[in-house]
């Protein structure tokens, strides 16, 4: 069995305010390429499909024309679960007919003792999900951690292990000795939700998402696939991909994505970064977060960046707030709102106020008072 293993596609997400439906229909298609091209038995999505449990309309279109490409154009076994992105009720809509086509999507936790078998393996489809859901499906009060639940699961499954079959789980947590960066959301509170890599040794594979990066976890049989996409900037020196695994030997090899745009950190000084010697060897339409080395005040510097770098999504100082040149003139709090404005801009501009100015900044702090 040779299967390719993903997660975490967030169809739906946003960097910093920039539309990523760009990049992850390009993330879609090279996901799809490499499947055919190395013959893969069944493509693995281990949650996460969207980014919000009410995806709107445009992401939703986007994720079905995803699967159906997959599983009805080119005729690919699919096998998915809901993640804690996920809302698993709107997830499986239409799901009563999924499997004729050999898509395979569980959305609850008692899918999860089901195994759905495909050639020597055994797939285990285990979605995201909460302490009290576990506890009530085994009626046992003392259940009251993820992990004490998968103590349960893992024995439940095992109990319904094909002897002459491999054995793969696909999940969505948080795993013993993982590592987790900015975009994504905790779903443990004082490690009570972490289950340790030694309660999953029975199987043959755990493809696991939840986690954005590869290298979160380094168990031999124990991977996250991590994102498609870089979702931010702790993710900038990632390198996203996807796993080909095959179980019989058994053999793991990563393939990489190529960004249609890449997140990255632009540091250096002001001048450098808009001299067109230097911006003209750069892809300036990456997702860039630039980290300033000047101290000085630089008027309006973000629409400055912008106009060569279009998609800055952050802006910063390298070396710490900016260093003013003078000190700032003490400010006596007794003068009224008027008489401080007066004062601010004539040490702004080196002129006081016209008679018209003083009118439209009079009309602005009535307009003012009257909103508090």
């Amino acid at each position: 069995m040779r299967f390719l293993h993903t997660a975490d596609w967030h169809i739906g997400k946003k960097l910093h305010g920039f539309d990523l439906t760009a990049e992850q229909q390009d993330a879609y298609e090279q996901i799809r390429q490499i499947a055919l091209d190395e013959r893969v038995d069944a493509v693995v999505i281990a949650g996460d499909l969207y980014d919000r449990s009410v995806p709107n309309e445009k992401s939703v279109t986007q994720l079905d024309a995803m699967l159906q490409d997959l599983n009805l154009t080119h005729q690919l076994p699919v096998l998915a679960i809901s993640g804690n992105h996920d809302s698993a009720p709107r997830l499986r809509t239409g799901s009563p007919w999924f499997t004729a086509t050999n898509f395979y999507l569980h959305t609850k936790l008692s899918q999860a003792f089901t195994p759905v078998t495909l050639g020597d393996t055994q797939f285990f489809l285990l979605p995201y999900f909460e302490p009290f859901e576990a506890r009530r499906y085994f009626d046992d009060p003392e259940i009251t951690t993820v992990q004490a639940a998968m103590v349960k699961i893992v024995a439940t499954m095992k109990s319904t292990f094909d002897p002459a079959k491999k054995h793969v789980l696909v999940a969505h947590f948080f795993a013993a000795g993982s590592s987790h960066v900015d975009s994504e959301t905790q779903v443990m509170v004082g490690g009570l939700n972490v289950i340790p890599v030694s309660d999953l040794a029975d199987f043959d594979y755990v493809a696991l998402g939840h986690l954005h990066g590869k290298d979160a976890l380094h168990a031999e049989r124990v991977r996250y696939s991590g994102s498609p996409l870089k979702f931010s900037v702790s993710e900038a020196d990632q390198q996203k991909g996807v796993w080909i695994v095959d179980t019989d030997p058994f053999t793991l090899t990563f393939k990489p994505l190529t960004p249609l745009r890449d997140v990255r950190i632009l540091k250096g000084a002001f001048d450098d970064l808009t001299a067109p010697d230097f911006y003209r060897q750069q892809q300036v339409d990456d997702y860039l977060a630039i980290q300033l080395t000047d101290q000085r005040v630089i008027p309006n510097v973000m629409q400055a960046l912008r106009e060569i770098y279009p998609n800055v999504i952050e802006l910063g100082r390298a070396d710490g707030p900016v260093k003013l040149a003078e000190e700032l003139t003490p400010v006596d709090p007794h003068l009224n709102p008027s008489e401080l404005f007066d004062q601010f801009f004539e040490e702004t501009t080196g002129s006081a106020l016209t008679e018209q100015q003083c009118k439209w900044a009079q009309t602005a702090l009535t307009a003012a008072n009257k909103e508090d």
